[in-house]
């Protein structure tokens, strides 16, 4: 059992549905208020009567909506100790088929919208001297793919973003990790098909996908007592896919 700080206020984007879902629930378990963000108010009944999380309607993309959460925090007299960025979506294409939109989109949810949320978190997080930012990346990130390159730049940059902002913070007991799944069995995956499936399945040592869980497990111990020593780095949570 790991321990965690009294009454934690945690916020996680994408929180309605897959790894984002499993995050809110795991970190709603432990007793800590749980904002679980999703644009889409539809996809929110999927979180509805869980004790301890309160779904909240709000796209990330746009500047006015995050603030307008971050209001009702304040209304609330409540600031953030747990930031999980999990929120992303992917546009995939060769890069000279790729519109300047869908290069656009991809960089403002999985890049922009991260830079907007920490802003704002990061206030109360230096008022009480604790927080934790926890970055959902991808093995895109490091190791780039074919037709992925507005994902694979986003997620790369959001990992160089984690560094570079645990540098900033660490004096003030503020812990910036990223987490880089691999090949995890949501929603985003669907739309594979069953060669690209086979194509990832055999590049993988534990030859198996992952499941939410298996992220949420991380993000659990990263926002633990028993983490507070961890800052900066990388988690690949991918069955061994990097090592190839």
């Amino acid at each position: 059992m790991f321990q965690f700080s009294n009454n934690l206020c945690a916020v996680v984007t994408g929180g309605s549905r897959g790894i984002g879902k499993e995050i809110a629930c795991r970190l709603a378990e432990e007793n800590i208020k749980v904002y679980a963000l999703a644009s889409s108010k539809e996809s929110l009944k999927n979180i509805e009567n869980i004790t301890n999380l309160y779904p909240i309607q709000c796209d990330i993309s746009s500047r006015d909506s995050i603030n307008d959460f971050f209001q009702i925090i304040e209304e609330e007299n409540q600031s953030i100790d747990i930031l999980v960025n999990n929120a992303g979506i992917h546009r995939d294409n060769i890069l000279l088929r790729m519109s300047e939109k869908d290069w656009m989109d991809v960089i403002d949810i999985n890049l922009h919208a991260p830079f907007h949320l920490m802003k704002h978190a990061l206030k109360g997080m230096i008022k009480k001297n604790f927080g934790r930012i926890i970055n959902i990346s991808s093995i895109s990130g490091t190791d780039g793919n074919k037709g992925q390159s507005n994902y694979a730049a986003s997620k790369g940059g959001l990992i160089a973003l984690t560094k570079s902002l645990a540098k900033e913070v660490g004096k003030r007991n503020i812990l910036v990790n990223c987490i880089a799944p691999g090949v995890i069995e949501t929603d985003m995956i669907s739309h594979f098909s069953e060669t690209i499936k086979k194509s990832y399945f055999e590049r993988i040592p534990l030859n198996k996908f992952g499941q939410p869980s298996d992220i949420a497990n991380i993000v659990h111990f990263l926002c633990s007592d028993e983490a507070s020593y961890i800052t900066g780095q990388t988690f690949y949570i991918d069955g061994g896919m990097s090592l190839n």
